[in-house]
């Protein structure tokens, strides 16, 4: 896709919540309208000198494939996404829970949750005040590449739960947890991914990068994946906040992937549905027998890593992730549109 002007792409996300099938949070209005080229541009990258240390995560942005087998070994497994590259998943130990981003061998992007990976120079469960004293943030962020220019531009939401900085020429997203104000994971990219998935407002002159086209079948194995990133990135989460992990509930799981599917087919977005009625009516169709169940569903997000994210920084949404009573989880995601059923079996 080429342009004359610049013009703006602003992500459209949204997200629900409810437990014990009461609350739900109303989703943004979501608009897409040209923009002439401004003059606004962010200063010069204030972090260029911040120098990143080789024992840090970010070594491994940009290396090649048989290096990285060398360093750090096979992964526990590999997953697809829809953009191209696949994740190298490394989740046996939470603690060190990592996905590598490998597309034609090489990395190109990198995400770090778990809270004893190194991610110097900063820290998993860093407050941002200390974050703040070594990196300088900005709402706007310009690059270029392939000789085209890119903005992205930041709301203040977005600057408080994953502002995105360039540290030493590697542009990461950290992601922040806004009511603790800590830092609960780093995402690292290179500038062609970041732009492919534009996960903030965007101007640019010149060639948008657009994801690969997928097929059905694609997409069927993409959900598979992202349903047991989600899983798994919950209780990772989880354990950071001392809450005990949760078990996978595969009857749950096939409510909450019915759910995605249909608000997706059916475009809505809601607990309440128009064909099966509320939570409660879905498990009990299916003759789930629980004490206790929540819900908490989101659309948009660019993959399961900001979903899940974006579920911790809405308090209705927290409370359901990190929930002490809450023992299954059942996860279910249809394209763009991802649920979580939270259960306590009789």
């Amino acid at each position: 896709m080429r342009s004359i002007g610049m013009v703006i792409v602003i992500a459209f996300i949204m997200f629900g919540f409810s437990i014990f099938y009461d609350d739900i949070v109303n989703p943004p209005e979501f608009n897409e309208s040209p923009t002439e080229q401004t003059d606004s541009s962010p200063s010069e990258n204030p972090n260029e000198d911040l120098k990143l240390p080789e024992s840090g995560i970010q070594q491994f942005l940009q290396m090649n494939q048989e290096e990285l087998l060398t360093k750090i070994g096979e992964p526990d497994r590999i997953d697809p996404t829809p953009y191209g590259y696949q994740w190298w998943i490394y989740d046996e130990d939470p603690d060190k829970y990592i996905q590598l981003g490998v597309d034609k061998g090489r990395v190109v992007t990198l995400f770090a949750l778990g809270r004893d990976v190194d991610v110097s120079p900063l820290e998993i469960g860093q407050q941002r005040s200390e974050i703040e004293k070594k990196v300088k943030m900005n709402t706007k962020a310009k690059l270029e590449f392939d000789g085209n220019e890119y903005q992205f531009e930041l709301t203040e939401e977005e600057m408080n739960t994953r502002p995105l900085v360039k540290l030493n020429g590697a542009w990461a997203q950290l992601y922040m947890d806004k009511f603790e104000k800590t830092l609960v994971g780093i995402r690292y990219l290179t500038p062609e991914i970041l732009i492919m998935q534009r996960p903030y407002s965007l101007e640019y002159r010149g060639r948008l990068i657009e994801q690969p086209e997928l097929a059905e079948k694609d997409w069927e194995e993409i959900q598979n994946a992202e349903e047991l990133q989600i899983f798994t990135m919950t209780n990772v989460i989880r354990k950071q906040y001392d809450v005990p992990a949760l078990h996978w509930h595969e009857e749950t799981s096939q409510v909450a992937y019915g759910h995605s599917k249909e608000m997706n087919e059916e475009n809505y977005f809601s607990h309440e549905s128009p064909n099966t009625g509320s939570l409660s009516d879905r498990l009990n169709h299916q003759d789930i027998d629980y004490s206790q169940a929540g819900e908490n569903i989101a659309a948009n997000y660019i993959d399961g890593i900001e979903a899940v994210i974006g579920w911790l920084n809405s308090e209705g949404h927290r409370k359901a992730m990190l929930n002490e009573e809450f023992t299954h989880l059942g996860v279910g995601v249809y394209e763009r549109y991802y649920t979580q059923n939270f259960i306590v079996p009789r």
